[in-house]
């Protein structure tokens, strides 16, 4: 009986015979627990593209392609990493601009 409340207390929320039914609500606890999985790791590449676009963005309005711009980086020895650099690129242009002048410098 407490096993059989932990599980459907696990599933509240489910639809339909899901958060109701025991079996049902044990293989949708263990589908749910294999996707979070496989989400959390799908997240730093989620949002390691994000970050590619919006440096992206930013490089070309300066006459840079994302590559050229990665490549300048590590030939200069500026090691920013991704998230950093969109988040300068977003929330201060100007120190972003600054960044390119260095590269191209």
């Amino acid at each position: 009986m407490r096993r059989r409340k932990s599980t459907l207390a696990l599933a509240k929320g489910y639809r339909n015979g899901r958060s109701s039914k025991e079996r049902a609500a044990r293989d949708a606890i263990l589908h749910a627990g294999v996707r979070a999985f496989n989400d959390r790791r799908k997240k730093k590449r989620v949002f390691r593209t994000l970050w590619q676009i919006q440096i992206n963005a930013a490089a070309r309005i300066h006459g840079f392609s994302y590559s050229t711009f990665m490549h300048a980086l590590k030939v200069k020895g500026i090691g920013l990493n991704r998230k950093m650099l969109a988040e300068i690129a977003q929330k201060s242009p100007e120190t972003f601009e600054k960044i390119v002048d260095g590269v191209r410098a």
